[in-house]
C-alpha cells in the first residue's frame, strides 16, 4: 500500500482557533496507513493537545514538516511564507476563498493543486463535505449566545416573587443554516422569535422551530408565482414585494430586543438589512449581532452599515457585535465538524490503495479544484 504524507500546520491568521484535523480524524487517517504530521501546538486553541494527536498515531513536527507533506490540510488559505514551505506538486485542501483571486494565484504560483471546500456543490452527495453549512450552523448558535451575554435582561419569561419578567423578542434576518440554528437556540433560551427571509418558502422551517415568520401578503400573481418557485427552488421575489417586506421588517426591528442578521452572498457585498434609521428606532440596550460584519460594500459594515469588523460598538444606545469568525469562538466543535468535512473530501481524491486520484469527472472534485499545474483553474 502506498502511504500518503498528510500535514496539518497551525493556523497563523489572527483569531483563527480552528484546526483542520482532530485526534478523531487523525486516528482514521493513520488506520488507513497514511502518515499524519501535525505541527506542534496546532490544535491547542481547539482543546487538542500534542499528546492527543500522538495517541491517535500522528507525528508531531514543526511548520516545515507539516507544510512539506504530499497533502496539506488547512482551515484558511496559506500566506506567502506558508506557501513557500510547500512542495510544488503537493495538494492543499482548505477554505481557500474561491473569490480571492490574489490568494488563488499565490496557491497556483507555488505549483500546488488547491481545493477550496467552500466551492462544493449544494447537492445531497456533497452534504458531508459542506463546510459552509457546518460552520454556519455553529455561527448561528454562537450569535445567540453572544447576544444573550450582551443583552442586559433575561431571554425567558420569568415569574418571580418580585414580579414577572417579559421574554426577550428576537428577530432573525435570513433563514439559511445560521438563521435556523439561531432560531432553535433562541427558542431553547425561552425567547419569542420572529424571522424574515426573501424566500417565503422557508415559512414552514421557521414555524417548525418555534418561530413566527414575518409574512408579507402577495398583491399580484407574479409575486405569488415567484414565492412558489420552480422545481423546488425559490425564485427571486419582485421588487414590489421586497419593498413591502422592508417595511414589515423595520416594524419588527423597532420592537425587538435582539436582532441577528445572517445574510451573506459568496463573492458579493452583504446586503443592507438594518439601516441606521432602523438602529435609531430600536430600544436602548437592544443588541444586534451582524454575522456579515466586514463584508458590506468596500468591506465596510455588513448587514448593518454601523457594524465594525471584529469589534463590539454602541451606536444610538444599541450594542452592535461585529465578530467575523463566530465558528472560531466554538473552536473544539467547529474543528470537529470541519475535520470530518475534510476527511470525507479526502475519500474522493485518495483511492483505497492509498494513492492520489484526482478524478475531474467527479462533480465535487471538479467544483472544488482551484489550481493545478501552476494555473488558476477556477472558472
Amino acid at each position: 500500500m502506498n502511504i500518503m504524507q498528510i500535514g496539518v500546520p497551525a493556523e497563523t491568521i489572527a483569531g483563527e482557533t480552528r484546526v483542520a484535523v482532530t485526534a478523531e480524524t487523525a486516528r482514521k487517517l493513520t488506520a488507513q496507513g497514511h502518515t499524519v504530521r501535525v505541527q506542534s501546538g496546532a490544535g491547542m486553541a481547539a482543546s487538542l493537545t500534542d499528546a492527543a494527536y500522538q495517541a491517535a498515531g500522528a507525528e508531531i513536527t514543526d511548520a516545515a514538516g507539516a507544510f512539506g507533506c504530499d497533502i496539506v490540510l488547512k482551515v484558511r488559505a496559506p500566506s506567502d511564507s506558508e506557501a513557500a514551505l510547500m512542495n510544488s506538486g503537493s495538494v492543499l485542501i482548505g477554505m481557500l476563498n474561491p473569490f480571492d483571486g490574489a490568494g488563488l494565484q499565490r496557491v497556483a504560483s507555488a505549483g500546488l493543486t488547491g481545493f477550496a471546500l467552500e466551492a462544493a456543490p449544494r447537492t445531497t452527495r456533497a452534504q458531508s463535505m459542506d463546510v459552509l453549512s457546518s460552520q454556519a450552523n455553529i455561527a448561528g448558535y454562537k450569535a445567540i449566545m453572544i447576544a444573550a451575554d450582551k443583552y442586559q435582561r433575561f431571554f425567558p419569561m420569568l415569574m418571580t416573587a418580585a414580579g414577572t419578567v417579559k421574554a426577550a423578542r428576537v428577530v432573525i434576518l435570513g433563514v439559511g443554516v445560521a438563521g435556523l440554528q439561531a432560531i432553535a437556540t433562541a427558542k431553547r433560551l425561552g425567547a419569542v422569535i420572529e424571522a424574515s427571509d426573501v424566500r417565503p418558502s422557508v415559512k414552514e422551517q421557521v414555524e417548525s422551530l418555534g418561530g413566527k415568520f414575518i409574512e408579507v401578503p402577495y398583491e399580484t400573481q407574479e409575486e405569488k408565482d415567484a414565492a412558489e418557485g420552480v422545481g423546488g427552488y425559490a425564485r427571486p421575489m419582485p421588487q414590489s414585494w421586497l419593498d413591502r417586506q422592508k417595511v414589515e421588517v423595520a416594524k419588527r426591528v423597532a420592537a425587538a430586543d435582539v436582532v441577528i442578521s445572517t445574510a451573506l452572498i459568496p463573492g458579493r457585498a452583504a446586503p443592507t438589512l438594518i439601516t441606521e434609521d432602523m438602529v435609531k428606532s430600536m430600544k436602548p440596550g437592544s443588541v444586534i449581532v451582524d454575522i456579515a460584519a466586514g463584508k458590506g460594500p468596500d468591506g465596510v459594515g455588513g448587514n448593518c452599515p454601523l457594524s465594525e469588523a471584529d469589534k463590539t460598538v454602541i451606536k444610538h444606545n444599541v450594542t452592535i457585535v461585529g465578530e467575523t469568525n463566530l465558528a472560531g469562538l466554538v473552536a473544539a466543535d467547529a474543528s470537529s465538524l470541519y475535520a470530518r468535512n475534510v476527511l470525507d473530501f479526502l475519500k474522493l481524491i485518495v483511492g483505497k490503495e492509498g494513492t492520489l486520484n484526482i478524478d475531474l469527472e467527479d462533480d465535487i472534485v471538479a467544483a472544488c479544484l482551484m489550481s493545478k499545474d501552476g494555473q488558476v483553474t477556477r472558472k
